[in-house]
């Protein structure tokens, strides 16, 4: 089958292309991008006034199956990514049961394959049950299908085990994602502080995040082996992860648009969807990871997508599970609070939503970008249309979200993988 996109504004990072161009697809392949591409094809659009991206990438998401359908399934936050512009997504093993062996992992990839939407990457996890006492076979993951390794939303709190983990996946290629979170300073329900005190729940101290990704950058700097940290939040974290880089350290780092949107004032309004980990930060947190974005010290933005069951966010606040949905929100929150600002421009949303992504996950043979013998894997978007984002609008099986009632700037109008038109909008 070939597609036409005619009269588009093409925006690739790799190839410094910000313009109008063509581009020919034919069957999963992206065969000729040109100024004016004239050709007898199966369909044409007509991109005028949008912009294409290389598809978007999210390098940490959950989609919740198996064991905990109830909240999103392998389908419905498939359809969930495509409606928000993804093309490839990489779900955490925070799954029952977890993808601690081969079987389990071949499962989830089978699944991911039958549904057919887009390309979905596991992790596994870096032990056994996600217990932090045992490591998995690395190898036979890896030979299996895992993308990379995490414990995911449960941190490794042993420090050999972390260690031995983050040097084997060096060895094989690969990386370990931390979820930095000292746990004997973590308990509470929001960021510790004004808020917090307001409402009679304890705070979460920013030192948990900040303690173990110093933990992670010093296992990486004396071994010279990679290390990926999940989700930073605040300045200090943001700070240490610059100074490491500047050192040469073989660290790389990511954080979601919730961390440079909000505050922890949210919480007022939004309640318990405003109730994620590590929890939404201070003014001067929201800016620093903003400085970290223009940096470049932050690599790439992730949704840390986390569908909850609304009968489970529904209680008080040091009760509800943390965490919100982010597919659907993610390419409006970076339009609203990073391109419309002036902090970076479409280029470099470009180098922290698909290039950069691809070449940490080591896919950047196929995707991250717009070029000839590249996959067809794109994302096709209005910069301008606005909406009110309603609960009934949401893909996602779970409505857990603190963008609920706000007004939106930029919506995804065709999401294509493997040159396949998977979402129209």
């Amino acid at each position: 089958m070939k597609i036409l996109l005619k009269n588009g504004n093409v925006i690739d990072y790799k190839n410094n292309l910000n313009g109008k161009y063509d581009i020919l697809i034919e069957d999963d392949k992206i065969i000729k991008v040109d100024k004016n591409i004239e050709e007898m094809v199966d369909k044409e659009i007509n991109c005028i006034n949008l912009n294409i991206i290389p598809g978007m990438i999210d390098m940490h998401c959950h989609l919740r199956e198996p064991g905990f359908e109830h909240k999103e399934t392998i389908k419905t936050g498939s359809k969930s990514a495509v409606a928000g512009g993804f093309t490839t997504i990489c779900p955490m093993p925070n799954t029952k049961p977890t993808p601690d062996n081969k079987e389990t992992l071949q499962k989830i990839i089978e699944e991911a394959k039958r549904v057919d939407l887009c390309n979905i990457l596991p992790y596994a996890s870096v032990s056994k049950g996600e217990k932090g006492e045992e490591i998995v076979n690395f190898e036979e993951l890896k030979n299996a299908g895992a993308i990379a390794f995490s414990d995911d939303g449960i941190p490794v709190v042993n420090s050999r085990l972390m260690r031995q983990a983050m040097i084997e996946a060096d060895r094989l290629g690969t990386f370990v994602a931390s979820h930095c979170e000292e746990k004997s300073v973590s308990a509470g329900a929001i960021n510790s502080g004004e808020i917090a005190e307001k409402l009679g729940v304890q705070g979460v101290l920013p030192e948990a995040e900040e303690i173990m990704a110093a933990r992670e950058i010093v296992i990486s700097e004396t071994n010279k082996v990679r290390g990926h940290i999940c989700h930073i939040s605040t300045k200090t974290s943001k700070d240490i992860i610059r100074d490491a880089k500047k050192r040469g350290v073989k660290i790389t780092c990511e954080t979601c648009p919730h961390y440079f949107t909000f505050t922890v004032n949210e919480v007022l309004s939004s309640g318990t969807n405003a109730k994620m980990n590590p929890p939404l930060r201070e003014e001067k947190d929201k800016q620093a990871i903003i400085e970290g974005l223009k940096e470049g010290t932050i690599d790439c933005i992730i949704t840390d997508h986390a569908p909850h069951a609304e009968e489970e966010k529904n209680v008080e606040l040091a009760k509800a599970p943390n965490g919100i949905i982010g597919f659907e929100t993610a390419l409006s929150a970076e339009i609203m609070n990073l391109v419309d600002p002036g902090h970076i421009d479409y280029l470099n949303l470009v180098r922290l939503t698909s290039y950069t992504p691809a070449k940490i996950l080591k896919i950047d043979n196929k995707t991250g970008s717009i070029e000839v013998g590249k996959v067809a894997d794109i994302t096709v978007f209005d910069p301008n249309e606005e909406y009110i984002y309603t609960k009934e609008m949401i893909v996602s099986k779970s409505k857990n979200s603190p963008f609920i009632g706000k007004k939106l700037k930029g919506k995804v109008k065709y999401t294509i993988v493997n040159g396949k038109i998977v979402y129209e909008g």
